[in-house]
């Protein structure tokens, strides 16, 4: 066997050896600042969106005037309700008020009816309740009143002493405004609420003698509150 050539072949698988060893070694600090210390990626965004929600919190419930009136001599009676309205829009909220048919009280099953209030000015709602004198007609109407008094449409605040429609005086018992069968705005918000508290309180007038005559029975009027988020 020939040593040298043995030896020879030794040597070189040695050198090789080495020198893959040192080419490794180089590489893995050439590329090593790009795996082995801090990098980042970023910034980055996360959205989430939250829409806007509107929720009676209390529907208005069916009302019982307090008290019943003789359909002769005639006399008054008032009756309320009370609706809360929860939203999370940053504009708030407005509510209308709607009533199912023109005149809106009327005989249940029969063609007889407690005509509308009647302010003053088509549209404004009357500071104080005007009763027609005897021989006239009975008459429905309503006002509105809020747990926040800026809430409430401009047209139920007044003066304090004589006109609605002006000012920011909310009164109880004052701008009785007709019901209408084309939704009337009541309550308008600016911002978001919890609980925002509307009272709605209705009154019916029969002066003596009232013309039409008023057939004994229950009258009964249909109204609608819609609650709308503001854009």
């Amino acid at each position: 066997m020939n040593h040298s050539h043995l030896l020879y072949s030794a040597r070189n698988a040695f050198v090789a050896a080495v020198l893959i060893l040192s080419l490794g070694v180089i590489s893995f600090f050439a590329f090593e600042p790009s795996i082995g210390r801090a990098v980042t990626s970023g910034p980055f965004s996360v959205t989430q969106e939250i829409t806007n929600e509107i929720s009676f919190l209390v529907n208005a419930t069916n009302v019982t005037m307090a008290g019943t009136i003789a359909g002769i001599t005639g006399g008054y009676a008032t009756g309320t309700t009370v609706a809360v309205v929860r939203t999370n829009n940053a504009t708030g909220y407005n509510m209308t008020l709607g009533f199912s048919s023109t005149t809106a009280m009327k005989l249940n099953n029969a063609s007889s009816t407690i005509s509308n209030y009647t302010p003053a000015v088509g549209g404004v709602p009357d500071y104080g309740w005007v009763d027609n004198s005897s021989g006239q007609a009975a008459e429905f109407g309503y006002t509105v009143r809020a747990s926040t008094t800026s809430e409430v449409d401009p047209s139920f605040m007044s003066n304090g002493s004589t006109l609605c429609n002006t000012g920011t005086t909310e009164s109880d018992n004052k701008c009785w405004l007709n019901p209408n069968n084309t939704p009337e705005t009541i309550i308008n918000t600016s911002g978001s609420v919890a609980g925002s508290t509307t009272t709605i309180k209705f009154k019916v007038a029969v002066p003596n003698a009232p013309s039409p005559a008023l057939p004994s029975g229950f009258y009964v009027a249909t109204g609608t509150l819609t609650a709308v988020t503001n854009p």
